[in-house]
């Protein structure tokens, strides 16, 4: 590993410090591209226009004359959080203005796949639905969206992933990585596309006459469900979805979000009133994933849809549950890919292979994306993990999900290999960095050549060098509790990375913890701090190079500060 200072531009540090910015927090965020306090404003008012973004309009005319007629529409959500969230605002926002008959279904992970199928398509035409929208997907469901349009059904596509060479004939396309399309933020999530065409319809019924600006209704209500998928999908927090995910967490610490969403603050024993992105990480959104991944996402869809605290406390647990068994499931399957992974190579001897391949008939369909981006954080390679599919009839195919590293795009490669192996991919799609695609058992061993050889041609030794940016030295005077809270009060997240710091210590004294973390005892300038590094438990020299989060503990009603440890550089 090396460990690798960010570069801190000092006149956008200076004239954040001037507008009256902390200190460190200017330091952070000029780092990160910030340049004036303007940057930093998460006024709803500096959101990009709905106007902006293509299809959008002709989306919310399409919605508005559907809501005029009464006719039923039908919500086609993916199992995923980013998903279930935009099913969920889609509902909810639907709903608040004037749709009289909206319902939703879901993808079987297992026997449906991922996006608009034929079948799926024919099972909302046998709702006797008039229009079908897809959120979260949809943008390569090519078959999908003509047998929908043949059933008679007009169609409305909400995604954010990238197209294919051929757009599916959907009646309107909202998307803004579709070709022509003017929208800024070209990382917006699922969610937060069926946001905006929530904002677009509203603008369009105003025009209307349905409601004046004084009494439209308030699609703020779905700003802590537009944040939670947001920062579920882990797409790069630009400008506009920091905004986003800031208004969103304004509400939810003001103590105003759906029940589900406090039911999962409760179960998860976090506090709302001082909800984080990191809750939205690692607390909320496993959970609703865990639904999508070994049950039904129907269970997480219902949670943010009730208004029943009881309901959603019922369902908060559940989920709490699944996600427990998810975790158990995924511990087996990381163990024993980490087994597979290092078989390849001698792990004493030499370097792991340019990309990783791994498949077991055992392993569960639900977690494979998990397990690689596992496997892809402890080796730094490209990888891609497979299990067999269990619908029925399919049991030959493999379902495989890809996790990346800086420099190589995941679904470029996919399509390098489709090119040069005809037949070999089933189906593919995802993004630069995570990617998913189907293949046959007995094509599993061309897949990994295949894909060994494009790493081999796009990835160098640098490349393959994992780095972490940190940012520099702490000084001792921020080392404190209530700076550490205002630390975590901002928007850190995938493109505006939290803040991890770094510099030599002397290492006090160490042992493990649960025979796999490793506890220290530092001084870091002079003073002594407490120190944790998970899932390490190799000894340290008694001076090293660390990189560090900051986080507090409390012992006997006192808070202090820990460094959780990111890495190191002997």
């Amino acid at each position: 590993m090396k460990i690798e200072v960010r570069d801190i531009p000092p006149r956008a540090a200076w004239t954040l410090e001037q507008a009256g910015v902390h200190p460190l927090l200017a330091r952070l965020f000029a780092a990160r591209g910030i340049a004036s306090a303007d940057d930093l404003d998460a006024s709803l008012a500096r959101l990009l226009p709905p106007s902006d973004l293509r299809g959008a309009q002709e989306a919310a005319a399409l919605l508005a004359d559907a809501i005029a007629a009464q006719q039923r529409l039908c919500i086609v959500a993916d199992y995923d959080c980013d998903g279930a969230t935009a099913c969920a605002v889609g509902m909810r926002g639907l709903k608040l203005l004037g749709a009289a008959n909206v319902e939703y279904l879901v993808p079987d992970r297992v026997i449906d796949g991922y996006g608009l199928t034929a079948p799926i398509a024919e099972r909302v035409a046998a709702r006797k639905a008039d229009m079908l929208i897809t959120v979260d997907n949809g943008i390569a469901s090519i078959e999908g969206v003509a047998a929908a349009r043949a059933a008679g059904l007009k169609v409305l596509v909400t995604d954010h992933h990238l197209p294919g060479a051929e757009l599916p004939a959907a009646d309107v396309i909202v998307n803004p990585n579709q070709p022509g399309c003017a929208f800024e933020s070209k990382s917006i999530a699922g969610v937060g596309v069926m946001f905006y065409v929530l904002l677009a319809l509203r603008a369009e019924l105003r025009a209307r006459g349905a409601f004046d600006a004084a009494n439209q209704p308030k699609l703020d209500t779905l700003l802590p469900l537009v944040a939670l998928g947001t920062v579920a999908d882990v797409v790069r927090l630009d400008a506009n979805n920091r905004r986003l995910v800031a208004q969103g967490l304004r509400r939810i610490r003001a103590g105003q979000m759906p029940a589900g969403l406090n039911a999962l603050f409760s179960v998860t024993g976090r506090q709302a009133l001082k909800a984080t992105t990191f809750d939205f990480g690692f607390a909320l959104g496993p959970r609703i994933n865990a639904a999508g991944r070994l049950a039904d996402m129907t269970l997480g869809i219902e949670l943010l849809l009730t208004d029943d605290a009881a309901r959603a406390a019922e369902l908060a647990a559940t989920l709490d549950g699944i996600n427990r068994e998810r975790r158990e499931i995924e511990g087996g399957m990381r163990e024993h890919a980490m087994q597979v992974a290092e078989s390849l190579f001698d792990s004493e001897e030499q370097e792991p292979p340019t990309a990783l391949c791994v498949f077991d008939p055992d392993f569960h369909e639900g977690v494979v994306g998990i397990v690689a981006s596992r496997l892809k954080d402890k080796l730094h390679r490209p990888t891609f993990v497979f299990a067999s599919s269990g619908a029925p009839g399919r049991e030959h195919e493999l379902k495989g999900s890809g996790r990346s590293i800086p420099g190589f795009h995941l679904r470029d490669a996919l399509d390098l290999i489709a090119k040069r192996h005809p037949g070999v991919l089933l189906k593919f799609g995802g993004h630069a960095m995570a990617a998913g695609c189907t293949i046959t058992e007995e094509y599993f061993d061309t897949f990994e050549q295949a894909l060994q050889q494009v790493a081999a041609e796009w990835l160098d030794a640098a490349t393959l060098t994992r780095r972490l940016a940190t940012d520099g030295p702490l000084a001792p005077e921020y080392r404190r509790p209530d700076l550490i809270d205002t630390l975590h009060h901002e928007v850190w997240g995938q493109g505006f990375a939290p803040p991890i710091f770094s510099e030599e210590v002397e290492v006090l004294s160490q042992r493990l913890v649960g025979e796999k973390h490793l506890a220290l005892k530092l001084r870091h300038q002079g003073q002594p701090v407490d120190g944790i590094w998970f899932g390490h438990s190799a000894p340290l020299p008694p001076r090293v190079l660390l990189a560090f989060r900051l986080e507090t503990d409390e012992w006997q009603g006192v808070r202090r500060v820990r460094f959780l440890v990111e890495g190191a550089q002997v």
